[in-house]
Protein backbone atom coordinates (compact mmCIF):
# COMPACT_ATOMS: atom_id res chain seq x y z
CA UNK A 1 0.00 0.00 0.00
CA UNK A 2 2.96 2.35 0.53
CA UNK A 3 3.96 1.34 -3.44
CA UNK A 4 0.77 3.08 -4.31
CA UNK A 5 0.45 5.94 -2.30
CA UNK A 6 3.71 7.03 -3.71
CA UNK A 7 2.89 6.21 -7.38
CA UNK A 8 -0.56 8.28 -7.19
CA UNK A 9 1.89 11.04 -6.55
CA UNK A 10 4.79 10.27 -8.56
CA UNK A 11 3.36 8.74 -11.64
CA UNK A 12 2.93 11.79 -13.64
CA UNK A 13 -0.11 13.91 -12.08
CA UNK A 14 -0.45 16.08 -15.38
CA UNK A 15 -0.95 12.29 -17.20
CA UNK A 16 -4.95 10.70 -17.37
CA UNK A 17 -6.78 8.30 -19.39
CA UNK A 18 -9.98 11.01 -18.26
CA UNK A 19 -10.08 14.60 -20.22
CA UNK A 20 -8.73 17.24 -18.19
CA UNK A 21 -11.74 18.85 -15.89
CA UNK A 22 -14.31 16.33 -16.85
CA UNK A 23 -16.47 15.06 -14.80
CA UNK A 24 -14.97 12.83 -11.90
CA UNK A 25 -16.65 9.25 -11.28
CA UNK A 26 -17.07 7.83 -7.76
CA UNK A 27 -16.97 4.17 -7.72
CA UNK A 28 -19.34 2.29 -5.71
CA UNK A 29 -17.18 -0.15 -3.27
CA UNK A 30 -18.16 -1.95 -0.28
CA UNK A 31 -14.98 -1.64 1.78
CA UNK A 32 -15.58 0.58 4.87
CA UNK A 33 -14.82 4.32 4.94
CA UNK A 34 -14.71 5.12 8.06
CA UNK A 35 -11.35 5.46 8.38
CA UNK A 36 -9.53 5.90 4.77
CA UNK A 37 -6.30 7.24 3.63
CA UNK A 38 -4.38 7.77 0.79
CA UNK A 39 -2.42 4.42 1.75
CA UNK A 40 -5.46 2.21 1.82
CA UNK A 41 -6.22 -0.26 -0.74
CA UNK A 42 -9.56 0.86 -1.81
CA UNK A 43 -8.14 3.65 -4.47
CA UNK A 44 -6.57 0.50 -6.70
CA UNK A 45 -10.38 -0.03 -8.34
CA UNK A 46 -10.65 3.92 -8.07
CA UNK A 47 -10.61 6.03 -11.58
CA UNK A 48 -8.27 8.85 -11.30
CA UNK A 49 -9.32 12.15 -13.36
CA UNK A 50 -7.34 15.21 -13.37
CA UNK A 51 -8.28 18.87 -12.51
CA UNK A 52 -6.57 22.00 -13.08
CA UNK A 53 -6.57 24.49 -9.67
CA UNK A 54 -5.66 28.12 -10.42
CA UNK A 55 -4.70 30.87 -8.72
CA UNK A 56 -7.02 32.70 -6.90
CA UNK A 57 -6.63 36.35 -7.43
CA UNK A 58 -9.79 38.34 -7.10
CA UNK A 59 -8.49 39.81 -3.77
CA UNK A 60 -4.64 40.78 -3.75
CA UNK A 61 -3.75 39.38 -0.32
CA UNK A 62 -2.65 41.97 2.40
CA UNK A 63 0.81 40.90 2.59
CA UNK A 64 3.57 42.34 0.32
CA UNK A 65 6.19 39.40 0.81
CA UNK A 66 3.29 37.08 0.10
CA UNK A 67 2.36 38.76 -2.80
CA UNK A 68 5.66 39.15 -4.03
CA UNK A 69 5.95 35.25 -3.63
CA UNK A 70 3.20 34.80 -5.59
CA UNK A 71 3.30 36.98 -8.46
CA UNK A 72 3.94 34.61 -11.37
CA UNK A 73 1.97 31.50 -9.89
CA UNK A 74 0.41 29.38 -12.92
CA UNK A 75 -2.13 26.71 -12.14
CA UNK A 76 -1.16 23.43 -11.34
CA UNK A 77 -2.83 19.70 -12.34
CA UNK A 78 -3.62 17.33 -9.05
CA UNK A 79 -5.41 13.67 -9.89
CA UNK A 80 -8.50 12.97 -8.00
CA UNK A 81 -10.35 9.72 -7.63
CA UNK A 82 -13.50 9.24 -5.80
CA UNK A 83 -15.58 6.12 -3.74
CA UNK A 84 -18.64 5.94 -2.42
CA UNK A 85 -20.43 2.98 -0.26
CA UNK A 86 -23.63 3.16 1.04
CA UNK A 87 -23.04 5.56 4.03
CA UNK A 88 -20.04 7.66 3.02
CA UNK A 89 -18.07 9.52 0.06
CA UNK A 90 -14.16 9.55 -0.02
CA UNK A 91 -12.32 11.42 -2.26
CA UNK A 92 -8.20 11.70 -2.85
CA UNK A 93 -6.07 14.45 -4.09
CA UNK A 94 -3.06 13.76 -5.13
CA UNK A 95 -0.17 16.84 -6.50
CA UNK A 96 3.21 17.85 -6.91
CA UNK A 97 4.87 20.17 -4.67
CA UNK A 98 8.92 20.44 -4.44
CA UNK A 99 8.89 21.47 -0.99
CA UNK A 100 7.83 20.22 1.96
CA UNK A 101 6.30 22.78 4.33
CA UNK A 102 4.52 22.14 7.74
CA UNK A 103 2.92 23.79 10.99
CA UNK A 104 5.12 23.19 13.73
CA UNK A 105 3.17 25.71 16.17
CA UNK A 106 6.34 27.79 17.01
CA UNK A 107 6.47 30.66 14.69
CA UNK A 108 3.84 33.11 13.61
CA UNK A 109 5.27 33.04 10.29
CA UNK A 110 5.48 29.60 8.99
CA UNK A 111 3.22 28.26 6.80
CA UNK A 112 2.06 24.65 6.08
CA UNK A 113 1.12 22.53 2.65
CA UNK A 114 -2.67 21.40 2.44
CA UNK A 115 -5.76 20.79 0.62
CA UNK A 116 -8.96 21.34 0.95
CA UNK A 117 -12.07 19.72 -0.29
CA UNK A 118 -15.54 21.55 -0.60
CA UNK A 119 -19.30 20.73 -1.02
CA UNK A 120 -22.52 22.86 -1.54
CA UNK A 121 -25.59 22.27 0.93
CA UNK A 122 -28.35 22.20 -1.80
CA UNK A 123 -27.10 21.49 -5.77
CA UNK A 124 -30.81 21.03 -6.71
CA UNK A 125 -30.49 24.13 -9.36
CA UNK A 126 -27.09 23.49 -10.99
CA UNK A 127 -27.21 27.14 -12.33
CA UNK A 128 -27.35 28.58 -8.40
CA UNK A 129 -24.51 27.19 -7.46
CA UNK A 130 -22.90 28.69 -4.15
CA UNK A 131 -19.57 30.90 -4.87
CA UNK A 132 -16.75 28.97 -4.78
CA UNK A 133 -14.34 29.34 -1.48
CA UNK A 134 -16.68 30.82 0.74
CA UNK A 135 -20.50 29.72 0.24
CA UNK A 136 -23.11 33.13 -0.61
CA UNK A 137 -26.37 34.19 0.90
CA UNK A 138 -28.81 31.67 1.11
CA UNK A 139 -26.42 29.35 -0.18
CA UNK A 140 -24.01 27.56 2.11
CA UNK A 141 -20.94 25.45 1.39
CA UNK A 142 -19.15 22.82 3.86
CA UNK A 143 -15.40 22.53 3.41
CA UNK A 144 -12.87 20.62 5.03
CA UNK A 145 -9.55 21.45 5.37
CA UNK A 146 -6.83 19.09 5.81
CA UNK A 147 -2.92 20.57 6.49
CA UNK A 148 0.10 19.16 7.74
CA UNK A 149 1.28 19.73 11.13
CA UNK A 150 3.90 18.70 13.72
CA UNK A 151 2.92 19.56 17.23
CA UNK A 152 0.37 22.19 16.93
CA UNK A 153 -1.01 22.87 20.73
CA UNK A 154 -3.99 24.95 20.46
CA UNK A 155 -6.78 24.03 20.71
CA UNK A 156 -5.64 20.85 22.84
CA UNK A 157 -9.32 19.92 23.23
CA UNK A 158 -8.34 20.04 27.01
CA UNK A 159 -8.71 23.32 28.22
CA UNK A 160 -4.79 23.35 29.07
CA UNK A 161 -3.38 26.33 28.39
CA UNK A 162 -0.47 26.19 30.66
CA UNK A 163 1.24 23.97 27.71
CA UNK A 164 0.28 25.87 24.99
CA UNK A 165 2.93 28.10 24.74
CA UNK A 166 6.61 28.07 23.46
CA UNK A 167 9.02 26.68 25.71
CA UNK A 168 11.16 30.05 25.57
CA UNK A 169 8.19 32.05 27.16
CA UNK A 170 8.62 29.67 30.39
CA UNK A 171 10.83 30.12 33.39
CA UNK A 172 11.58 26.55 33.11
CA UNK A 173 15.16 25.21 32.79
CA UNK A 174 17.17 21.45 33.05
CA UNK A 175 14.92 18.72 34.25
CA UNK A 176 11.56 21.08 34.70
CA UNK A 177 11.82 22.14 31.05
CA UNK A 178 12.17 18.47 30.28
CA UNK A 179 9.64 17.43 31.91
CA UNK A 180 7.43 20.34 30.33
CA UNK A 181 8.39 19.27 27.06
CA UNK A 182 7.53 15.95 27.48
CA UNK A 183 3.89 16.95 28.24
CA UNK A 184 3.60 18.90 25.72
CA UNK A 185 4.73 16.32 23.13
CA UNK A 186 1.97 14.03 24.48
CA UNK A 187 -0.97 16.92 25.08
CA UNK A 188 0.25 17.82 21.29
CA UNK A 189 -2.23 17.42 18.49
CA UNK A 190 -0.37 15.98 14.69
CA UNK A 191 -3.79 16.11 12.92
CA UNK A 192 -4.67 19.56 11.37
CA UNK A 193 -8.07 18.81 10.22
CA UNK A 194 -10.93 21.11 10.47
CA UNK A 195 -14.04 21.25 8.89
CA UNK A 196 -16.27 24.51 8.67
CA UNK A 197 -19.63 25.98 7.23
CA UNK A 198 -19.88 29.17 5.44
CA UNK A 199 -22.37 31.34 3.66
CA UNK A 200 -20.56 34.30 2.32
CA UNK A 201 -17.54 36.65 2.83
CA UNK A 202 -16.25 36.85 6.45
CA UNK A 203 -19.50 33.86 7.59
CA UNK A 204 -16.83 30.77 7.68
CA UNK A 205 -17.31 28.81 11.03
CA UNK A 206 -16.20 26.20 12.29
CA UNK A 207 -18.04 22.92 13.25
CA UNK A 208 -16.60 21.89 16.48
CA UNK A 209 -19.25 19.31 18.08
CA UNK A 210 -20.19 15.93 17.67
CA UNK A 211 -22.31 16.98 14.12
CA UNK A 212 -19.10 16.40 12.10
CA UNK A 213 -18.44 13.42 10.93
CA UNK A 214 -15.41 13.65 8.58
CA UNK A 215 -12.09 12.17 8.56
CA UNK A 216 -9.42 13.63 6.25
CA UNK A 217 -5.21 12.89 6.67
CA UNK A 218 -2.46 13.90 3.96
CA UNK A 219 0.96 12.42 3.35
CA UNK A 220 4.20 13.63 1.27
CA UNK A 221 6.35 11.35 -0.85
CA UNK A 222 8.43 11.24 -3.96
CA UNK A 223 7.57 15.37 -4.42
CA UNK A 224 4.71 15.38 -4.07
CA UNK A 225 1.28 15.14 -1.50
CA UNK A 226 -1.13 12.65 -1.31
CA UNK A 227 -4.61 13.99 0.94
CA UNK A 228 -7.55 11.95 1.26
CA UNK A 229 -11.06 13.30 2.78
CA UNK A 230 -13.74 10.98 3.85
CA UNK A 231 -17.30 12.36 5.16
CA UNK A 232 -21.17 10.66 5.20
CA UNK A 233 -23.01 10.60 2.29
CA UNK A 234 -26.09 12.70 4.00
CA UNK A 235 -25.25 14.53 7.67
CA UNK A 236 -27.40 18.19 8.34
CA UNK A 237 -25.13 20.11 6.32
CA UNK A 238 -25.45 18.19 3.11
CA UNK A 239 -27.24 15.29 1.56
CA UNK A 240 -24.94 13.88 -1.33
CA UNK A 241 -26.83 10.98 -1.80
CA UNK A 242 -27.45 11.85 -5.75
CA UNK A 243 -26.80 10.69 -9.00
CA UNK A 244 -24.80 13.81 -9.32
CA UNK A 245 -22.81 16.13 -7.12
CA UNK A 246 -20.30 19.50 -7.18
CA UNK A 247 -16.93 19.35 -4.97
CA UNK A 248 -14.15 21.71 -5.25
CA UNK A 249 -10.21 21.72 -4.35
CA UNK A 250 -8.26 23.85 -2.95
CA UNK A 251 -4.19 23.13 -2.26
CA UNK A 252 -1.66 25.40 -0.42
CA UNK A 253 1.75 26.08 -0.73
CA UNK A 254 3.70 27.29 2.18
CA UNK A 255 6.68 27.90 0.57
CA UNK A 256 4.94 30.35 -0.67
CA UNK A 257 3.43 31.59 2.21
CA UNK A 258 0.03 30.43 0.94
CA UNK A 259 -2.86 30.41 3.78
CA UNK A 260 -6.82 31.67 3.71
CA UNK A 261 -7.48 32.86 0.02
CA UNK A 262 -3.48 32.82 -0.83
CA UNK A 263 -4.31 29.11 -3.01
CA UNK A 264 -4.62 27.31 -5.76
CA UNK A 265 -8.43 25.92 -6.50
CA UNK A 266 -11.10 24.27 -9.13
CA UNK A 267 -14.03 25.34 -9.94
CA UNK A 268 -17.21 23.51 -9.01
CA UNK A 269 -16.29 20.22 -10.78
CA UNK A 270 -18.83 17.28 -11.07
CA UNK A 271 -18.78 14.12 -9.53
CA UNK A 272 -20.99 11.43 -10.86
CA UNK A 273 -21.93 8.54 -8.44
CA UNK A 274 -21.99 5.29 -10.14
CA UNK A 275 -24.61 2.93 -10.77
CA UNK A 276 -27.07 6.29 -9.83
CA UNK A 277 -29.48 7.41 -13.09
CA UNK A 278 -29.65 10.92 -13.97
CA UNK A 279 -27.43 14.00 -12.84
CA UNK A 280 -26.96 15.12 -16.54
CA UNK A 281 -27.83 18.83 -15.98
CA UNK A 282 -25.30 19.19 -13.76
CA UNK A 283 -22.62 17.40 -15.49
CA UNK A 284 -23.96 19.99 -18.29
CA UNK A 285 -23.92 22.76 -16.49
CA UNK A 286 -20.41 22.29 -14.93
CA UNK A 287 -19.11 20.72 -18.20
CA UNK A 288 -20.45 21.09 -21.15
CA UNK A 289 -19.70 23.58 -24.14
CA UNK A 290 -19.71 27.07 -23.64
CA UNK A 291 -21.86 29.40 -25.88
CA UNK A 292 -20.62 32.45 -27.14
CA UNK A 293 -17.78 34.16 -29.23
CA UNK A 294 -15.18 35.04 -27.22
CA UNK A 295 -13.40 37.27 -29.20
CA UNK A 296 -16.67 39.39 -29.59
CA UNK A 297 -16.62 38.90 -25.45
CA UNK A 298 -13.36 41.00 -25.03
CA UNK A 299 -14.98 43.50 -27.59
CA UNK A 300 -18.50 43.80 -25.27
CA UNK A 301 -15.95 43.96 -22.28
CA UNK A 302 -14.27 46.76 -23.51
CA UNK A 303 -17.17 48.59 -24.79
CA UNK A 304 -19.51 48.36 -21.87
CA UNK A 305 -16.33 49.27 -19.49
CA UNK A 306 -15.44 46.32 -17.76
CA UNK A 307 -11.68 47.45 -17.52
CA UNK A 308 -12.25 50.85 -15.76
CA UNK A 309 -12.97 48.92 -12.74
CA UNK A 310 -11.64 45.71 -13.15
CA UNK A 311 -8.30 44.09 -14.19
CA UNK A 312 -9.56 41.27 -16.62
CA UNK A 313 -5.72 40.19 -17.97
CA UNK A 314 -2.84 39.47 -16.11
CA UNK A 315 -0.69 41.99 -18.39
CA UNK A 316 -3.52 44.54 -17.37
CA UNK A 317 -2.43 47.11 -14.43
CA UNK A 318 -4.14 46.54 -11.17
CA UNK A 319 -7.30 48.25 -10.51
CA UNK A 320 -8.33 48.54 -7.16
CA UNK A 321 -12.33 49.94 -8.19
CA UNK A 322 -13.37 45.98 -8.32
CA UNK A 323 -11.95 42.16 -8.20
CA UNK A 324 -9.55 41.10 -10.28
CA UNK A 325 -10.57 38.81 -12.95
CA UNK A 326 -7.37 37.46 -14.08
CA UNK A 327 -8.04 33.76 -13.23
CA UNK A 328 -12.17 34.16 -13.13
CA UNK A 329 -12.32 31.82 -16.02
CA UNK A 330 -10.42 28.65 -13.99
CA UNK A 331 -12.47 28.44 -10.99
CA UNK A 332 -15.58 30.00 -12.23
CA UNK A 333 -18.92 28.35 -13.64
CA UNK A 334 -20.57 30.13 -16.88
CA UNK A 335 -23.58 30.27 -14.83
CA UNK A 336 -21.74 32.59 -12.02
CA UNK A 337 -20.24 34.46 -14.46
CA UNK A 338 -23.91 35.12 -15.91
CA UNK A 339 -25.71 35.87 -12.55
CA UNK A 340 -22.10 38.37 -11.80
CA UNK A 341 -23.52 40.63 -14.75
CA UNK A 342 -27.23 40.45 -14.41
CA UNK A 343 -27.44 39.98 -10.67
CA UNK A 344 -24.29 41.45 -8.92
CA UNK A 345 -25.62 41.66 -5.79
CA UNK A 346 -26.27 37.66 -5.64
CA UNK A 347 -22.76 37.47 -4.27
CA UNK A 348 -20.94 40.53 -2.83
CA UNK A 349 -16.99 40.36 -2.63
CA UNK A 350 -16.18 42.56 0.38
CA UNK A 351 -13.42 44.49 -1.56
CA UNK A 352 -9.82 44.64 -1.60
CA UNK A 353 -8.86 46.43 1.94
CA UNK A 354 -11.98 46.91 4.81
CA UNK A 355 -10.08 50.14 5.43
CA UNK A 356 -10.25 51.33 1.89
CA UNK A 357 -11.47 54.81 0.80
CA UNK A 358 -14.97 55.38 0.54
CA UNK A 359 -14.28 55.47 -3.55
CA UNK A 360 -13.10 52.29 -4.02
CA UNK A 361 -16.27 50.72 -2.32
CA UNK A 362 -17.57 47.49 -3.58
CA UNK A 363 -20.45 47.57 -2.03
CA UNK A 364 -23.01 49.71 -0.08
CA UNK A 365 -25.22 48.76 3.37
CA UNK A 366 -28.78 49.42 2.03
CA UNK A 367 -31.97 47.68 4.67
CA UNK A 368 -29.04 45.59 6.13
CA UNK A 369 -27.99 43.81 3.29
CA UNK A 370 -24.70 44.33 0.74
CA UNK A 371 -25.58 45.65 -2.27
CA UNK A 372 -23.02 45.97 -5.07
CA UNK A 373 -21.96 48.85 -6.67
CA UNK A 374 -21.59 47.42 -10.00
CA UNK A 375 -24.17 47.74 -12.27
CA UNK A 376 -26.67 45.71 -13.51
CA UNK A 377 -26.30 44.71 -16.92
CA UNK A 378 -29.40 42.44 -17.03
CA UNK A 379 -30.62 45.10 -19.99
CA UNK A 380 -27.57 43.38 -22.48
CA UNK A 381 -28.72 41.38 -25.08
CA UNK A 382 -28.56 37.27 -24.62
CA UNK A 383 -25.87 36.88 -27.43
CA UNK A 384 -23.55 39.95 -25.90
CA UNK A 385 -23.87 38.19 -22.30
CA UNK A 386 -22.75 34.86 -24.10
CA UNK A 387 -20.05 36.34 -25.56
CA UNK A 388 -18.91 38.29 -22.35
CA UNK A 389 -18.82 34.74 -20.69
CA UNK A 390 -17.17 33.11 -23.26
CA UNK A 391 -14.47 35.66 -22.91
CA UNK A 392 -14.25 35.51 -19.08
CA UNK A 393 -13.78 31.54 -19.56
CA UNK A 394 -10.89 32.24 -21.39
CA UNK A 395 -8.88 34.26 -18.24
CA UNK A 396 -6.97 31.61 -16.43
CA UNK A 397 -3.20 31.20 -15.46
CA UNK A 398 -1.27 28.91 -18.09
CA UNK A 399 -0.29 25.49 -16.32
CA UNK A 400 2.62 24.86 -14.61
Amino acid sequence: MKKLASTIVAAGLIASSVAADSAITAVKVNADLDRVNYKSAVWKDAKFSTVTLYPQTTIEFNDKKANALNTANKAVKAKIAAVYNDSRIAFLIGWSDETKNVTTGTKTDEYADGFAVQFASNSTNPKELPYIGMGSDGRPVVIHLQKEAIGVFEPNGNGDVSHQINPNQTDLFGEDLKNFNKKVKRLASTDYERSFVSEGFRSMTEIKDASNKSYSRIGYASGGWSGTVSRPLKDEYVNLNAASIPVAFAVWDGEKMGRNGLKNLTAWTAVKLEGKKGGDALVTALHGKVAGDAAKGKEAAMMNGCTGCHQMEATDAANLMGPSLTNIGGYSTVDYLRESLVNPSAVVVPGYNRNAHSNYAWYNIENGKRVSTMPDHSWMEKADLDNIVAYLKTLKAEVK
